[in-house]
């Protein structure tokens, strides 16, 4: 495996070493030690999986308390896949980082906690999965606007179509009424 930095400091893409042949192809999504060698000790304790129409924009989440790490990637399909730092105390509070996650290019985006994150479908449709470091706690979950101008995630719109949201994203916040992290 090969970590590649993002823009932001803390987001990293893991780019997992694919063996193929003829018959198809292998890697390794995760391993303790192989993480820690990559200077990534996390502790994870609950595995996602969703599918999602091109088009649907799920996020962007977070969880005030228990703040959950993510370790993300398009298992079928691809999507824009984005992280905010959230973190009040970083020289990049309000930055995003975008990157497309998909079953061809078989990478991965570790999110950690003190963000926010939240992804794009731009292939008719997409599997994806996510390690989360912590418990999914309802009660402090929270949602950032997707498109909030102070934010400006330049989010690639497929034929500049309507984005489809559950209520909660409709109902999101901007970055300077939404609960952060210190």
């Amino acid at each position: 495996m090969q970590v590649i930095d993002t823009a932001l400091d803390d987001v990293k893409i893991i780019e997992p070493r694919v063996f193929g042949d003829d018959r198809g192809f292998f890697l390794e999504t995760w391993s303790d030690a192989g993480f820690k060698n990559l200077g990534l000790d996390i502790d994870f304790v609950q595995d996602n999986h969703s599918r999602s129409a091109q088009g649907v924009l799920r996020g962007l989440h977070y969880q005030i308390k228990h703040p959950q790490g993510k370790l993300v990637r398009c298992t079928s399909g691809e999507v824009f896949d984005v992280a905010v730092d959230l973190r009040k105390s970083s020289k990049q509070f309000g930055q995003w980082v975008g990157v497309v996650l998909s079953a061809d290019n078989k990478r991965q985006l570790w999110v950690p906690p003190g963000f926010a994150h939240g992804f794009y479908v731009m292939s008719e449709w997409a599997d994806f999965q996510y390690k989360c470091s912590d418990i999914y706690a309802p009660d402090y979950e929270r949602s950032l606007l997707w498109n909030d101008p102070a934010i400006g995630i330049d989010w690639p719109l497929v034929d500049g179509a309507q984005t489809q949201l559950a209520a909660k994203d409709e109902a999101a916040v901007v970055l300077a009424d939404a609960d952060v992290f210190d």
